[in-house]
């Protein structure tokens, strides 16, 4: 339909299913990259910054086109092997095909747009990106999800469109909450880790389980999650299900202690839950004694199954360093860290401050901060159970007996931190707050709001934790 100036759209004619040539120039953020057909920006999946592509359109809007490459008709330089049979398909890490230089560097202008355009700074210096020595094996942490229908690929699916029924475990496609697709190897945990994953898949079709299913709400296998000490060597295989089964979860953990002796333990976490998210109402322990320990730094910190554990242990010794560097913290510091986890960051910077102050929501995670300090010797930590922003309130029986904070840290899940949580951090009013931010627009949005208590930010600093995905980690510090 023509424009009330009466100029037609370049869209009006295309339909979906139809093929452009589109130049990628950029990524955006979402694992696509991003060109320009006619003046409109084009989203391409299955292509690098670079590549000029036959691009096949499955969206159509005004503003914005999105399809993805069926050939590459110029490749890009940035262009790289990928190293994955499932490359293309599985949602695990999407840029294994793109130079990995070139992404740290897609990764700090992403950073950096987000503070120019979320934040309204375009003067906020954005370092180079701290890379990543193990591009591949890095996660200490992978969480499997069975299905009762492998997802079959294009290829499969025209060879023989009969889905016989089987047993899959493996990653959702990206953006495919009900879809899995049942993985024959994976790279981003290690070997071991990796023949645990195909081991269970095995084991239990064998013995005829079925999986549970979000339409039926029926059906007993849900997630498995297998965490590892990549320092010393401790392993975790944590099968979440739908029901308490011990002679299943008897046999399952005898084969695992007889295939594996770097298990050190089993769990079997229980929830009749209709959301798909791996953590169980309650847990039993077949094996071991439900937790396992990792280092960093001097520290060892012991992790059971449903705590928050930074996924790359090698690289969060960086952010760690990253976080004590711009904090410049003094030893008459008192220090709140908020989001604390299983104490990870409290316990790091504990050596160089008063004390430290962490409150965080679950309660296994702080009873593992706790024991995590008294194993580390470390009196000056005080772990506080609390739901935040409620948590904050300096008048608590929790809060009223320490100083008030001088610098506080915050470590916030994706979504960021509430806008009440960001007013009472202004009313303690500390010299400096630290950010440590998984999501760079939603990190721009809160320093934005802190902005207006007169804070500025002084360089953000990048720490890619996870290659060969878009996702990047970064740490500022905001001074009064």
């Amino acid at each position: 339909m023509p424009d009330p100036a009466g100029t037609k759209s370049p869209v009006q004619n295309l339909k979906k299913g139809d093929l452009i040539t589109v130049t990628t120039d950029n990524l955006s953020g979402e694992g696509t990259s991003v060109g320009r057909w006619e003046g409109i920006a084009c989203f391409v999946e299955h292509a690098v910054p670079g590549d000029t592509a036959s691009v096949r359109l499955y969206k159509i809007k005004k503003q914005f086109l999105a399809g993805r490459a069926v050939e590459i008709l110029k490749p890009s330089p940035l262009r790289t092997p990928p190293r994955c049979a499932h490359f293309g398909t599985c949602g695990g890490c999407r840029w294994q095909d793109l130079d990995y230089e070139a992404q740290l560097e897609f990764k700090r202008r992403r950073v950096g747009d987000a503070f120019r355009h979320i934040a309204g700074m375009p003067g906020v210096e954005v370092q180079p990106v701290e890379p990543c020595a193990d591009l591949y094996h890095y996660r200490n942490k992978m969480e499997y999800t069975f299905s009762n229908e492998r997802w079959l690929t294009p290829e499969e699916f025209a060879a023989s469109p009969v889905r016989e029924p089987r047993l899959a475990l493996g990653l959702h496609l990206p953006e495919k909450f009900d879809k899995i697709l049942d993985l024959g190897e994976c790279h981003l945990q290690s070997p071991g880790g990796e023949a645990v994953m195909l081991a269970t898949a095995e084991h239990f079709r064998a013995r005829g389980c079925d999986a549970y299913s979000s339409r039926t709400h029926g059906g007993y296998l849900r997630h498995l999650v297998i965490r590892e000490g990549k320092l010393t060597g401790e392993t975790m295989v944590n099968l979440v299900t739908t029901h308490d089964r011990p002679d299943e979860m008897g046999a399952f953990a005898a084969m695992i202690a007889g295939r594996f002796p770097a298990v050190t333990t089993v769990v079997n976490n229980i929830t009749g839950r209709k959301s798909m998210v791996a953590i169980g109402e309650r847990e039993v322990v077949y094996r071991g004694d439900g937790t396992i320990t990792e280092k960093i730094g001097g520290y060892t910190y012991r992790i059971s199954a449903n705590s928050f554990f930074q996924t790359n242990t090698l690289q969060a010794r960086t952010l760690f360093e990253t976080v004590l560097e711009l904090a410049e913290v003094s030893p008459a510091d008192t220090v709140y860290d908020l989001y604390c986890g299983t104490g990870a960051i409290a316990l790091y910077i504990s050596g160089y401050v008063e004390r430290v102050v962490g409150i965080e929501v679950s309660e296994s995670a702080v009873r593992d901060a706790r024991r995590n300090a008294a194993e580390n010797g470390v009196a000056n930590c005080i772990f506080v159970n609390a739901i935040l922003p409620a948590g904050l309130d300096r008048n608590s029986e929790q809060l009223s007996g320490h100083p008030a904070p001088g610098v506080v840290v915050v470590d916030p899940p994706r979504n960021g931190l509430h806008a009440k949580l960001i007013e009472k951090i202004n009313l303690l009013s500390p010299k400096k707050i630290v950010y440590v931010s998984c999501n760079p627009a939603t990190q721009a949005r809160d320093v934005k709001l802190f902005a207006g208590a007169g804070y500025r930010p002084g360089p953000v600093r990048p720490v890619d934790m996870f290659p060969h995905t878009d996702h990047i980690e970064t740490v500022t510090v905001l001074r009064k």
